[in-house]
């Protein structure tokens, strides 16, 4: 199974005042994958897991490796954004639910367009708060336009103003076996719903859209 995916300081992170495009990864096994791509197996109960090491060229090109989310991390999970309050409302609900349940000290809201906070927003505010390091996280299925181009432009361009802080723009959510169980678990709710069962879910509410047509 796959555990973790190591990329090289090029492609695995950026510093403000370099260039802003990111490596990309697609799992897809009719690709060959780049020789600097190092796929590690160990035992896992699931083959979509999630980047676990980062290696990290500092100043004076030293190479260390970091693992996990510190203390001095700040997040920054990002959307699409809409003209719609409500929708972008979901956002906020998201990242203070993400923030309790990581318990992550850092974690902010951004929308990659039509609304506010900016990604340049959020990337000031996590340092703010004293993040070293910023980890933006989209909060898109997968890979496309936004997650190769404009994301990691965005972000590049917030990092200017920083450019003494890290930055790394993670994969998208891609194929992860745990988002099965979310689409069931949203399908089942609004069937039952739809039966008389269970009350709007947050995203439906006051809409009407959940019912037999």
């Amino acid at each position: 199974m796959l555990e973790s995916l190591s990329l090289p300081p090029q492609n695995a992170l950026k510093r403000g005042n370099h260039g802003s495009s990111v490596g990309e990864f697609r799992a897809n096994p009719d690709r060959t994958l780049p020789k600097s791509v190092k796929l590690h197996r160990v035992p896992s109960r699931t083959k979509y897991v999630p980047t676990r090491s980062l290696s990290i060229t500092g100043n004076g090109g030293v190479t260390k490796s970091l693992r996990g989310v510190g203390s001095r991390d700040g997040v920054i999970i990002v959307d699409h954004g809409s003209r719609r309050r409500e929708s972008n409302l979901l956002l906020n609900e998201f990242v203070a639910m993400f923030r309790e349940r990581s318990g992550y000290p850092i974690v902010e809201p951004a929308h990659m367009e039509l609304a506010e906070p900016s990604i340049k927003d959020a990337f000031g505010l996590c340092v703010q708060q004293g993040a070293q390091r910023v980890i933006v996280s989209p909060f898109f299925l997968f890979p496309g336009r936004h997650w190769n181009q404009d994301i990691p432009s965005l972000t590049a361009e917030a990092a200017k103003e920083h450019p003494d802080v890290a930055y790394i723009v993670t994969a998208p959510l891609g194929l992860h076996e745990l988002l099965v169980d979310v689409m069931n678990d949203r399908i089942e709710h609004c069937l039952r719903h739809a039966q008389g069962d269970a009350d709007e879910c947050a995203v439906c509410a006051g809409t009407g859209k959940c019912r037999l047509y």
